[in-house]
């Protein structure tokens, strides 16, 4: 049965910036993300990963989807951006399996609506159990080392459930 999941720019971006985009491919197989968050990942520009999720996008993994009935009155866009808002929305709209977020603030938003999501830290450790990574914590220190915000609690936490801390 083929999983619906959703996508925020977020992760999206992180994992392309360190060459790790193609995890999203072989765990989930196709990710599915909102015209706003489309514009937010600037695919035309010369931003670190752009062409890595322009790739994908070109080859159908990534599939762009436009929400039928947008809710711009939504209490998710006085919490959130524009792309976590339409994204949860998607999620919700689809009643998708997952959504891909790690903005707090929208992670919770997500929660309270019953909807299961998974952040760039779940997503190493899955591709860890899958035999897809070898290692998590060499990702972990290249997403800091480009600037992806991961607290330090986080990070020893995503460390010890991927059974390296």
């Amino acid at each position: 049965m083929k999983r619906i999941v959703v996508a925020d720019s977020g992760p999206l971006i992180g994992l392309a910036r360190v060459n790790q985009l193609d995890l999203l491919e072989k765990l989930y197989h196709q990710i599915t993300i909102t015209s706003m968050v489309l514009e937010e990942l600037k695919l035309s520009s010369e931003k670190p990963g752009a062409k890595k999720i322009s790739a994908a996008v070109d080859a159908g993994w990534i599939a762009v989807c436009r929400l039928k009935k947008k809710d711009d009155d939504s209490i998710f866009n006085m919490l959130v951006d524009a792309g976590e808002a339409e994204s949860i929305q998607l999620a919700l709209a689809q009643n998708a399996d997952i959504l891909i977020i790690d903005d707090r603030k929208g992670r919770k938003i997500a929660k309270s609506r019953k909807v299961r999501i998974i952040g760039i830290g779940g997503i190493l450790i899955a591709a860890k159990r899958k035999g897809l990574l070898d290692k998590v914590a060499p990702i972990i220190n290249d997403l800091a080392d480009v600037g992806y915000r991961l607290s330090p609690d986080l990070c020893r936490r995503i460390l010890e459930l991927a059974d390296e801390g």
